[in-house]
């Protein structure tokens, strides 16, 4: 499917709508989402193997500086263990290994366990989400069997990404993007909604960046500030106006028909059921959390992270009884990129 070509100005009547129209271009969202990705929702485990960073986000709940996270790393043994529990659920086709961004010291050492889960599990899809790395350990990681990474660039103002992120610039973050695609890596990023200083146009800059970078999967959630940051206290900037929210979900995918767009868990901590509305809206992935509860609560990236003493069963339960009530259902195997498959065919 062609996705439209809005104007700025377009964008911005779209994020505006309010009513009926708004209902609307939910609506609008649902249908496409309904004939490019199907009724099927792919289920995406993530584990968070490890809260140690190197780096210091101002946003982020464990961020180098940040004293009062336990930092832990799982083994290689925990982790293929939480792999072959999870090949056993025939709705999950993807485990996705996150952590925070530690460069250099585990390069390979994740090389090796990620040929060890391929090995072993073969039909299983894997994905990364460990931060900027060089291209040579991206191709490293791509030859062992890493299907896909997820990066997020969280902003495209170039200055508003270097106060945030003091550690790098936004050109690396794009450039580390061009190399995860070029070595043919199912790419996935997105960006964060209400951050302190940014603008409508900036809201705008991000969706039309997502679109020109032609990702496959497109991840993003609303901003809330962390107790133990430089941001404690800073609003999210438009709390004000929770809908926006959503409509910035429904324009990413009238923008980007094929492109995979999950229902983040940052949802449920500002909507009861945002992550059911989401899917309801333009979203078509979920992804439930796999971390072991002994290091479930050491990983938040912002507070009221919800879930964090409820097995992934359980939720997984939840979410198929909620599906089925809007002829949905949970898909099974690895769900792979939609654009891919279609840029390969055409």
């Amino acid at each position: 499917m062609k996705p439209p070509a809005y104007s700025r100005s377009d964008l911005v009547d779209l994020l505006s709508a309010q009513g009926e129209e708004m209902e609307a271009l939910y609506r609008q969202a649902d249908d496409v989402r309904r004939q490019s990705c199907g009724d099927g929702v792919p289920i995406r485990a993530i584990l968070e193997f490890s809260n140690r960073c190197a780096n210091d986000c101002l946003y982020c709940g464990i961020r180098a500086s940040n004293s009062r996270p336990i930092r832990y790393r799982m083994t290689p043994g925990e982790i293929l263990a939480v792999a072959h529990s999870l090949a056993t659920v025939p709705a999950i086709g993807t485990l996705v290994l996150q952590s925070g961004e530690s460069p250099g010291d585990s390069d390979e050492e994740i090389t090796a366990w990620v040929r060890q889960v391929k090995t072993e599990l073969p039909h299983l899809a894997l994905t990364l989400s460990v931060g900027n790395r060089p291209r040579e350990v991206y191709a490293a990681w791509r030859a062992a069997g890493m299907d896909r990474y997820l990066l997020r660039f969280e902003t495209s103002d170039p200055a508003l990404f270097a106060h945030l992120h003091p550690n790098g610039t936004l050109q690396d973050r794009l450039q580390c993007l061009r190399e995860l695609k070029a070595a043919g890596v199912q790419t996935g990023s997105g960006f964060m909604v209400g951050l302190p200083g940014e603008t409508m146009e900036t809201l705008v800059d991000n969706i039309l960046l997502c679109q020109s970078l032609d990702l496959d999967m497109i991840g993003f959630g609303p901003f809330i500030p962390h107790p133990d940051t430089p941001l404690a206290g800073r609003a999210n900037i438009h709390a004000a106006h929770p809908d926006l929210f959503f409509k910035v979900l429904a324009v990413l995918r009238l923008m980007n028909p094929d492109a995979h767009i999950p229902a983040t868990t940052a949802f449920d901590v500002l909507f009861p059921t945002g992550r059911f509305l989401a899917l309801q809206r333009g979203a078509n992935v979920f992804m439930p959390n796999a971390t072991p509860l002994a290091y479930r609560t050491h990983y938040q990236l912002y507070p009221g992270k919800p879930g964090v003493d409820r097995g992934m069963e359980a939720v997984l339960r939840e979410m198929e009884q909620k599906l089925q009530s809007v002829g949905r259902f949970l898909a099974q195997g690895p769900g792979h990129s939609l654009r891919s498959e279609r840029r390969d065919e055409g």
